[in-house]
């Protein structure tokens, strides 16, 4: 564990991001910035993954939020970033596209299987619900989630429960979980110029949808 590095990493990256941000907003950031340097500490953070939290933070903080980053929102689930805004509540969850090793024969359906139990487990805890990616990784998102809960096919939800039951099954992915899950919207990161641009979940799916298709990944 090297804190120095990880200390001069961080403050690099709140320093390009402070440039976007109004002076009084600037001190919001450097709490988010502090409270992963004692997560680090702990070793409960990596510098990769926290270079995005921050990116993603000054961008909820540029809009008024207050943000906090590892946030317990129950008693199994941790949160990425949760921002605060009056009675507004957003989580902000990130994916990189990593898959363990124990996966390595069935990473697609891993990873796609993941996806959907973010929406599911997350997106009830709050007004808003995001998922965060590197400009480099595709999220394949059901379009499930597009639909109105009421809209949606009672055999479309239980493929997806299915899915979700080869990964998850301390706790199980719930039923009605995935039948009322939300996803609002699609932030992506370029780590390299500092900055998240947020999409509509519509655009995004559209957009990748061709590369699902071509991909095979049965959603």
């Amino acid at each position: 564990m090297d804190v120095e590095k990880f200390q001069d990493d961080v403050y690099s990256i709140t320093e390009l991001l402070s440039e976007h941000l109004p002076p009084e907003l600037v001190p919001k950031l450097n709490f988010v910035r502090q409270t992963l340097i004692e997560y680090y500490k702990k070793n409960l953070v990596k510098i990769n993954h926290s270079v995005l939290e921050l990116i993603c933070a000054a961008e909820l903080i540029s809009h008024g939020f207050s943000v906090d980053v590892e946030k317990s929102i129950s008693g199994v689930l941790v949160c990425d970033l949760f921002g605060k805004k009056g009675d507004n509540m957003t989580i902000i969850e990130i994916e990189t596209g990593f898959t363990p090793p124990e996966h390595a024969l069935d990473t697609v359906d891993y990873y796609a299987a993941r996806i959907v139990s973010k929406i599911a487990r997350y997106s009830k805890h709050c007004g808003k619900f995001s998922l965060a990616t590197p400009v480099v990784n595709i999220l394949p998102i059901s379009e499930i989630f597009l639909l109105h809960p009421n809209s949606r096919k009672s055999e479309d939800v239980e493929k997806l429960k299915k899915l979700c039951d080869r990964f998850y099954k301390n706790p199980q992915i719930k039923l009605d979980d995935i039948k009322n899950a939300q996803i609002h919207s699609v932030y992506l990161i370029n780590t390299d110029k500092g900055f998240a641009k947020e999409m509509d979940p519509e655009s995004y799916i559209q957009m990748t949808k061709q590369l699902i298709e071509q991909s095979e990944i049965d959603l």
